[in-house]
């Protein structure tokens, strides 16, 4: 048996562009998208797969911090030094570990997301 092939990943906010400029700064690159008479979102490939920022659908709905990502970049501290300038939380600094160079960094909604070497 083959195991499944991971292709679609979204996520809610009602932040979402402050979300796009947070990803983008991973590499991640964003068009706008509406299936049928679906809400206006944001879509991008990375690799197989496909990340969508969907708006929540109204201002009391809460936000899932609890969802936790995991990124690979190609300049990992790059991507720090960026995020610290855009007031990003970093959660854990840039170190080796078991995994390889890892940091852990809060998106704008609180989210854990987890960033390594390429």
């Amino acid at each position: 048996m083959t195991s499944p092939t991971f292709k679609l990943l979204v996520i809610k906010s009602h932040r979402m562009q402050e979300l796009q400029q947070f990803y983008e700064t991973l590499g991640c690159e964003f068009v706008e998208e509406q299936h049928g008479r679906g809400p206006l979102h944001l879509a991008a490939e990375i690799g197989e797969a496909i990340f969508e920022i969907y708006p929540l659908p109204d201002e009391t709905s809460p936000v899932d911090t609890t969802t936790r990502l995991g990124f690979s970049v190609p300049d990992l501290d790059g991507v720090v030094d960026k995020l610290k300038t855009g007031q990003s939380e970093i959660v854990t600094a840039v170190k080796e570990t078991a995994w390889g160079k890892r940091a852990v960094v809060r998106d704008p909604d609180g989210r854990s997301v987890e960033l390594y070497q390429q």
